[in-house]
């Protein structure tokens, strides 16, 4: 895409690409490696809630590096970055429950800050767990930005020998067991080694009824990003 023929006249990002006096803002994209051509495309966010908290988040820094491909290929310029993500299947049963709804907050609120601190044009957004889905999908309506959610995926099926089995919903209802009646958890429940299997969301059942309804009703529309391009 030639940079010159680009109109960013109507896009939030020419609030810090165009014109003399937005060159001391054009210094620090310069500075990251960023070309002219590159500068004067529509800037895209590619947010994740990447970290190595749960098996949930852990592919999601993969992931975005596909997305990233995909908005340079379509002529816009990726701008990556990351946001935390508290997961009730390690937060529960402790003090840290109390940090898991407040975390779907600061997540919305993080996003919203850098997508508008930054002027960027529209928005990626890539999560898996049952607070960081709604976190990121509250911050795209309230961006109101073109905006496309991505689900980080589910977790594959524990295996025991040839035969599947739901064991982290199953060592989750043993373990409340023992709780009451002390037994040898590893005789009644199978070995925590192979409860969660692969990356992944442990709990899809629950976050997907969750994001269904926000992304029917978002404002955020996959033709809207594609009319950037």
């Amino acid at each position: 895409m030639d940079a010159k023929t680009f109109d960013k006249s109507r896009l939030p990002s020419r609030h810090v690409t165009e014109g003399p006096s937005r060159a001391p803002h054009r210094s620090y994209y310069y500075a990251m490696g960023l070309s002219r051509e590159q500068i004067h495309q529509p800037f895209v966010g590619v947010a994740s809630c990447w970290n190595e908290a749960a098996p949930c988040n852990i592919a999601l820094a993969r992931q975005a590096q596909a997305v990233k491909k995909g908005v340079k290929a379509a002529g816009g310029t990726p701008r990556e970055f990351c946001t935390i993500t508290v997961t009730d299947g390690i937060a529960m049963g402790h003090e840290g429950m109390k940090s898991s709804l407040p975390s779907r907050e600061v997540i919305a609120d993080s996003v919203e800050l850098t997508v508008r601190g930054h002027s960027y044009d529209a928005l990626v957004g890539i999560a898996g767990c049952d607070k960081s889905l709604p976190g990121m999908m509250m911050a795209m309506c309230r961006l109101n930005v073109p905006s496309i959610f991505i689900y980080g995926g589910s977790i594959l099926p524990a295996a025991m020998g040839r035969r599947r089995v739901r064991a982290i919903r199953a060592s989750m209802s043993r373990s409340s067991i023992w709780l009451i009646a002390p037994a040898d958890p590893e005789a009644s429940a199978p070995p925590t080694s192979v409860l969660s299997m692969t990356h992944g969301e442990t709990t899809p059942g629950a976050a997907t009824s969750i994001a269904a309804p926000v992304v029917t009703r978002s404002s955020t529309t996959i033709r809207g990003l594609v009319r950037l391009t």
